[in-house]
């Protein structure tokens, strides 16, 4: 699988949303989540995207 590299822009109180909801993931999870992740989880969820190619 190869990635690349985006850059958004987002308000900085989402920033701060996604972090504390990352941090509730995690422990629901027992993982390292990142607010990354939770955009990446949310586009993917949202259009129906895999990640095999």
């Amino acid at each position: 699988m190869k990635n690349v590299q985006i850059n958004i822009s987002i308000p900085l109180h989402w920033k701060a949303e996604l972090e504390n909801l990352a941090r509730i993931y995690a422990v629901e999870e027992e993982k390292s989540i990142t607010y990354l992740d939770l955009i990446r989880r949310a586009i993917r969820e949202k259009y129906g995207l895999t990640d095999d190619v």
